[in-house]
């Protein structure tokens, strides 16, 4: 995969909103700062990875998938190997996006005899912070299906407690290799967030205006830097939600240990194409 050029002709935005105004967002910024820690309460959320078997411990050994179904009609696609790391996983999302692309997809891990066999455990090998964008359904993007990976989603990729939380539940009780942070090309809520800062407006209804104010920085690094503003706020957002997670006192230790590579990417509507940073 390439790296996307940031001088790109101004790509078209999506209609005004308006930004933000009540004080809750600032107990949801706050809320950024206070981290789940390592007692997220151990017993609790590994009940939720599985209902029948304990977690391994995260390392080499994980990433155990069921073996793929074999689609009614004819053979599937072979049994996939567990990943060893980071790289691996990568790899792996690389490959399925490509079939994506290509329109050669592989329809990995679906139908009733996978369904039937993740019921019982799960193994994912990659957690992926996507945004809420109906255009960009991660499984599909990367031609993954059932218990191949940890998808959390929220506008333009922003991060609460919520969201910090069920990313650190992937990697630390799922033990997923991987963690993904996925920006994309046309970001409503990128676009809303410049558009409110041009305007100078301060008023939002409900929590729109937390969107704004935790999208507020990317846009202001990049504003008057040459080439396509919107694209480059997505990515400049990309890079400051990595920043914010290797803050984590779950995460940083574990991207440190090399148990959990920490990537950023880019998903291009008009192509399919993710380009990782």
């Amino acid at each position: 995969m390439t790296t996307p050029s940031r001088n790109s002709p101004p790509e078209t935005s999506p209609p005004e909103t308006s930004p933000p105004r009540n004080s809750r967002r600032r107990f949801l910024a706050t809320a950024l700062s206070t981290t789940l820690g390592a007692g997220l309460g151990a017993a609790t959320l590994t009940a939720c990875a599985s209902s029948d078997d304990s977690v391994p411990a995260v390392g080499p050994a994980n990433s155990l998938p069921p073996t793929s179904v074999q689609p009614p009609g004819g053979p599937g696609p072979e049994a996939e190997p567990p990943v060893a790391n980071g790289n691996e996983a990568l790899q792996r999302l690389v490959e399925g996006n490509r079939r994506f692309t290509e329109n050669h997809l592989h329809h990995v891990d679906e139908g009733t005899e996978r369904r039937i066999a993740v019921s019982k455990s799960q193994h994912p090998f990659a957690t992926v912070l996507g945004c809420v964008d109906s255009r960009v359904p991660i499984e599909l993007v990367f031609d993954r299906g059932l218990g191949d990976l940890v998808v959390v989603r929220s506008a333009g990729g922003v991060l609460d407690q919520s969201v910090t939380g069920s990313l650190e539940f992937g990697v630390a009780e799922l033990h997923t290799p991987l963690l993904m942070v996925l920006g994309h090309q046309r970001c409503g809520a990128v676009d809303a967030t410049m558009k409110a800062l041009d305007s100078k407006h301060t008023d939002a209804e409900g929590q729109i205006g937390y969107l704004v104010e935790a999208l507020a920085p990317a846009v202001r690094q990049v504003t008057g830097k040459p080439g396509d503003r919107l694209a480059n706020a997505v990515h400049a957002n990309v890079d400051l939600v990595l920043a914010q997670l290797r803050k984590s006192p779950v995460l940083g230790p574990l991207e440190k240990t090399g148990k959990v590579k920490l990537v950023g990417a880019y998903y291009e509507l008009d192509t399919g194409k993710v380009i990782i940073s």
